[in-house]
């Protein structure tokens, strides 16, 4: 694959509990595309992957959100699986750092249960995009348009359904992340942030 996302750091915002493929088969991904990721967490230290229900592996935490500066990014990557995203959207910091993406219309890049981090960030209303589908409702009742499809592309934002979508979402993740900012999406940014 080219080196398109050469000189492009990605923040990848996770917790312990995520789904382990979902983060690391799109870091995988953007490292051969030539981005820098880094692991930014809630806690120093080593946060726990799992597969399914099963514990996976531990991986090393690169920054702390205490430590972080979405300012010094160009994207954000947020795995799902089902703790992961429910521990990071009952924190302010890590729903401040997100909005940060947003509201600078940096692309933001979400699988399965990832959007509950963007509900609770107030970023879906009006915005297309998918999730693992027991989770339509919520982003139905934030705003958002919930549709059933393996990748949704929505202003820079990309999201897809469970790790069966990995490909098209890692596809459309790059896609976008080598874009860059997109200004309709920092221009609708002060509106969605203020219902």
């Amino acid at each position: 694959m080219a080196r398109k996302l050469d000189g492009k750091k990605v923040a990848i915002l996770v917790t312990d509990g995520f789904e382990q493929v979902e983060m690391t088969k799109p870091r995988e991904a953007l490292e051969e595309a030539g981005a820098e990721t880094k692991i930014v967490s809630l806690k120093p230290g080593k946060i726990q992957g799992m597969n399914h229900a099963d514990k996976g592996d531990k991986f090393d935490v690169d920054l702390t959100l205490d430590e972080a500066r979405p300012q010094k990014f160009d994207a954000l990557l947020i795995p799902g699986g089902f703790m992961n995203p429910d521990v990071l959207r009952s924190k302010e910091e890590a729903l401040e750092f997100t909005r940060h993406f947003f509201d600078e219309g940096k692309p933001v890049a979400t699988i399965c249960h990832g959007p509950w981090v963007l509900i609770d960030a107030g970023v879906v209303r009006g915005r297309t995009l998918t999730s693992w589908p027991a989770i339509k409702t919520d982003v139905n009742n934030a705003g958002g348009n919930w549709v059933n499809q393996e990748v949704v592309v929505d202003n820079g934002l990309v999201t897809s359904r469970k790790p069966d979508d990995i490909p098209a979402f890692n596809e459309k993740m790059i896609e976008e992340f080598c874009e860059g900012r997109h200004e309709a999406a920092v221009a609708a940014a002060p509106a969605v942030l203020e219902t």
